[in-house]
């Protein structure tokens, strides 16, 4: 399955016309990278390592945690498609931080019992409202939508903190459904949790533009249930086709 979606993630990626919003009832967002973000998430991890006593370079930081991105969290591919849990979604990010422990060469001099805490403590760091900050372009962005009459909500894979990181940056009121992998049971690339927020809203496929950063997540996934999607790419690394700015929607009618 693997190749296949491969293989299909390319073919969404290839250059193809960007659809006039006149075409569609609703726009729904990823959060993560698309709405949000921690900026600078290295001073971050830094800074809570140095409460620890340990002093690394954010440049090292950096390393490891693309390397982490790299390894652990972009190329991971199921297999076959699980629940999705609070749980779960704790012990995969408790794994992602073990490995970039261990790629700072931390993980061999600390006890065990205080390495995974220190995983845990890191994950209740990631998931807390206190460090996310909103685009800039998002408010603008999402009070034209709303203006123009569009039904928006969000679709993503995140800690069930999420409705409470939007509500804490005052976006909440813009969507309905929030829709939360770890609440619904289904993560994305799982075309399911896409089937499930149709289910909720009653919309027609053919009438929802869905908008996230992964290839795979958020344009093969979406595809699958029929919903038509556009990247966004919000870091100058981002290769492909896309739109740079969420305003791109709406200032330019994306004709």
């Amino acid at each position: 399955m693997s190749q296949t979606m491969d293989n299909q993630t390319s073919r969404f990626l290839s250059k193809t016309p960007i659809p006039s919003l006149d075409s569609f009832e609703a726009v729904w967002f990823d959060a993560g990278d698309t709405l949000i973000t921690i900026p600078e998430t290295q001073k971050l991890f830094a800074a809570y390592l140095a409460d620890r006593s340990f002093n690394v370079s954010e440049e090292r930081i950096i390393e490891a945690l693309n390397d982490a991105f790299t390894n652990v969290y972009y190329g991971w591919k199921p297999d076959s498609y699980t629940a999705c849990s609070p749980e779960s979604d704790r012990a995969y990010w408790v794994r992602f931080y073990r490995y970039v422990l261990e790629r700072l060469g931390l993980w061999a001099f600390l006890d065990e019992s205080l390495a995974l805490r220190m995983c845990h403590e890191l994950y209740e760091l990631y998931i807390s409202p206190d460090h996310y900050i909103l685009f800039d372009d998002v408010i603008p962005a999402l009070e034209a939508l709303q203006d123009k009459g569009f039904k928006m909500a969000v679709v993503s894979n995140f800690a069930p903190t999420l409705p409470d990181i939007l509500a804490a940056k005052g976006v909440d009121r813009f969507f309905d459904p929030i829709v939360v992998s770890t609440l619904a049971g289904y993560e994305k690339p799982d075309p399911r949790i896409f089937r499930h927020t149709l289910e909720i809203t009653g919309l027609d496929p053919a009438k929802v533009l869905y908008i996230g950063d992964h290839e795979t997540n958020d344009l093969w996934a979406p595809a699958q249930v029929g919903i038509q999607a556009i990247r966004i790419k919000r870091y100058d690394y981002q290769q492909g086709e896309g739109i740079w700015s969420l305003l791109e929607l709406v200032d330019t009618g994306v004709s």
